[in-house]
Parts: structure tokens; sequence; C-alpha cells
């Protein structure tokens, strides 16, 4: 069955946080302890997107892949906030972990990279877990590279170092 890529709507959101704690829990389990991935609920996931979406709809995008009615995956653009104007953020792309390795990755990839272009931004920079090694080679083999620079972030309690990327668009 083919898949298809669509706008989110408010109504979208709670499936949105669903599958994105699924998401998370089989990329992120190889390397993070279970209470990391306990919170938050995919219930919490939920209303965290309903609350960003409230207050970046405007400046950001969010794009579904639907199989037929069900949600397999999402990418989230905006604008970068640490760097120049001209420049685009990569914020996510999460896969109903059924769905890994089947293009829906690539394609919504793909899309948000045009998505920037239409902007205007001249270059796209996400951010990636140090130690999710999958991700890593998905982005590179995507004509991403890192920039050296590097954060830290909670993940529940767990402190995970994460890698920038970038790319020309």
């Amino acid at each position: 069955m083919t898949v298809t890529l669509r706008p989110a709507t408010a109504g979208d959101l709670m499936a949105v946080g669903q599958l994105h704690q699924r998401s998370r829990v089989a990329a992120y389990s190889s390397f993070l302890p279970p209470e990391a991935l306990a919170t938050p609920t995919p219930k919490a996931m939920g209303a965290y997107w309903a609350e960003r979406w409230a207050w970046e709809r405007d400046s950001h995008r969010m794009i579904l892949a639907m199989r037929a009615d069900t949600l397999v995956g999402f990418s989230y653009l905006g604008p970068d906030d640490e760097d120049e104007p001209d420049t685009g953020l990569l914020c996510a792309i999460h896969l109903a972990p059924a769905e890994r390795g089947r293009g829906i990755g690539r394609a919504l990839m793909v899309d948000a990279l045009e998505a920037m272009r239409t902007r205007g931004w001249r270059r796209a920079v996400l951010w990636v877990l140090r130690k999710n090694t999958a991700a890593r080679r998905f982005y590179e083999r995507g004509g991403w590279s890192p920039t050296g620079a590097e954060r830290i972030e909670l993940i529940g309690t767990t402190q995970t170092p994460q890698l920038r990327y970038t790319r020309p668009l």
C-alpha cells in the first residue's frame, strides 16, 4: 500500500505523540536505560506536541506519512534559532518502528529539504544523538555531515550527547 505525505492538523497531534514515543523507544533502547525512555508517556508526548504546535505552527511545518488512514511517520522543521536567517532546522523525523528501512524516512527528508529550499533557506542543520548510529548513517547517506558542534540534552534524567549536522540546500 502506498504512503502519502500530508500536512498535520491539530487533530493529529495525539497520534503524533504516540508514534514519537514508540519511535524513541525503538531507536534509543540499545543505548539508553529503560527508565530514560519510560517518560514521557505517549499521552504526555501528544500533549507536548499539542502545546508546541500551538506556539510554532506559523513558523514550523509538520508533515505526516500516512499508509491509508494510519500514521507511519512524521517530520518537523522550522527556522534555526542558533544560526543565520538563511538556515533551516530539521527538528525531527520519526517513524513507526515497523516502517524503518522502507524508504519513508527518506521521503520525509527529501520533502523537508525541498520545503526548506522553498522558504529560501540555503543551509539545513539538525541534531542527532551521538550513539544513534543508525540515524547518523541515514543522515550521512542523505548528504549531511557533522559540524563538530556538540550539546548535551536530557532524555528523562539521562544526559545524552548530541552532534550537529549540516548540509547545503
